[in-house]
């Protein structure tokens, strides 16, 4: 075990912590051509409140005879998945936010496997999910209490979703890269408790929250190398949670050798899908 590995361990105690490596697909713009095991069939365009987003509808509510009335599969209900992406796809051209991730949640394996809405909305240039520099050492005492306006439209966007569309509400999920991480680390301890699981990759959080996140799974993701985002970020948060009692469960896992890009790894696995889709409000007891 290496000095960095071993350091880790003895400060947080025991909680689950996993280093692996882990081979990825690199990914483009939203032009992933005809690849057989990634395929975009539809994601859906949208403005809310001023705020840009695509959205990948629930497989079985593309077929050609299903409608996009919630009314008419009352029945089914479907996981909702809020995905917050970094600072380099801002914009307001609706389409670069889906650069890093989305393709993953396309692919047609995925889709079969777990039907879901995905929503991805665009924070605008020159603003944040969360107003605090993610660059610093330690996030203590960094969070506002308010939201960035992207930040807040973000979650109005979720609750009607969740009010307009055949969503779960036990099955709300929140997740986001570098920026977007941040920006998990701040949605999933709003109030109201909308979130059913967090799953964050290469962010900061502030670890004076650690107890608003009572009762959510979380993991996150980090490489020991990232510059843009430093680890101890992610492992101030996890040793605050752990100092906490934090429960139901809490993850971390460092990639050895990895820098800022530890996005690709970890939306590449499978084991990350399928731990994110069996979360549920009524399993966790919240």
């Amino acid at each position: 075990m290496n000095t960095a590995v071993r350091r880790i361990g003895f400060l947080l105690g025991i909680w689950p912590l996993s280093f692996a490596l882990m081979g990825g697909m690199l990914m483009g713009r939203f032009t992933w051509g005809d690849s057989p095991a990634a395929k975009v069939e539809d994601f859906t365009s949208g403005v809310f409140n001023g705020l840009p987003y695509r959205m990948l509808v629930p497989k079985p509510l593309q077929e050609p005879t299903a409608k996009r009335d919630p009314a008419a599969s009352v029945a089914t209900k479907y996981p909702l998945v809020l995905f917050l992406h970094g600072a380099g796809e801002r914009g307001d051209d609706n389409q670069v936010q889906l650069k890093h991730g989305a393709k993953e949640f396309a692919r047609r394996d995925r889709r079969d496997q777990f039907p879901a809405f995905v929503v991805f909305p665009q924070c605008p240039v020159g603003s944040r999910w969360v107003e605090s520099p993610w660059d610093l050492t330690s996030g203590r005492g960094e969070f506002a209490r308010a939201p960035s306006t992207p930040m807040k439209v973000a979650l109005e966007l979720v609750d009607h979703l969740i009010a307009n569309e055949s969503v779960d509400p036990d099955r709300v999920y929140v997740t986001g890269l570098s920026m977007g991480g941040q920006g998990t680390w701040f949605a999933a301890a709003t109030k109201p408790n909308r979130f059913a699981a967090m799953l964050e990759v290469c962010g900061g959080g502030d670890p004076t929250w650690a107890q608003d996140y009572a009762g959510i799974p979380i993991w996150g993701f980090h490489g020991q190398a990232d510059k843009v985002v430093p680890i101890g970020r992610g492992r101030e948060m996890i040793a605050a949670l752990t100092l906490g009692g934090h429960h139901p469960e809490l993850r971390f896992t460092e990639y050895p050798g990895v820098g800022h890009d530890s996005w690709t790894q970890t939306y590449s696995r499978d084991d990350v899908f399928e731990w994110l889709f069996s979360q549920s409000k009524q399993t966790s007891k919240r």
